[in-house]
């Protein structure tokens, strides 16, 4: 059977065979003597989901050789899972969509409630926006940390001074058997 995996395992474009090759089937490998010793039933399984999936994996590569690796298609054939040129699931796109319609709607409620709301307190008067002041919070927030680090590098040079962090020196359980 290992046989007829590497065979089929030349289905796949020759980077991606060269590539992840031997890692499929030394993980084959693996799979089939661990379901070898719960029997045959178990084992078939294993070549059906196997070879399936290594068709299906072929397939799916050589289109993305062809095509590329965007596939400006309405269906893609990959599920909405990680990937390596994606940094989150496809599905967190849509699940942000959900959340700012959710967003929109409650906000959108919110302005009908107060409109139809009578105004039963007399208005007061301007709000004046509270001041801030972008540079010297910066400068304090530059100054705190300039002074933690200085605490940090100070704690850290009395422990190398100590010798304190020389882990190196101490004997683990392993090591004194």
């Amino acid at each position: 059977m290992l046989l007829l995996y590497r065979c089929l395992l030349r289905l796949y474009p020759a980077a991606c065979r060269d590539t992840y090759g031997d890692e499929m089937i030394s993980v084959f490998r693996d799979a089939r003597d661990e379901k070898r010793a719960k029997g045959l039933p178990s084992l078939t399984g294993l070549y059906i989901h196997e070879l399936t999936g290594l068709l299906q994996g072929a397939l799916q590569e050589q289109l993305r050789t062809l095509l590329g690796s965007r596939r400006w298609t309405l269906f893609p054939l990959r599920r909405f899972n990680m990937r390596s040129e994606f940094r989150f699931p496809k599905s967190t796109t849509m699940l942000m969509v959900i959340i700012l319609a959710g967003v929109v709607l409650a906000i959108e409620k919110a302005k009908a409630i107060q409109a139809s709301l009578p105004n039963l307190n007399p208005p007061i008067g301007p709000i004046r926006p509270a001041t801030f002041t972008f540079f010297p919070t910066i400068a304090l927030m530059f100054l705190f940390f300039y002074v933690a680090g200085a605490i940090g590098w100070a704690i850290l040079f009395a422990l190398h001074r100590s010798g304190v962090h020389r882990l190196g020196d101490i004997d683990s359980p392993a090591q004194s058997k």
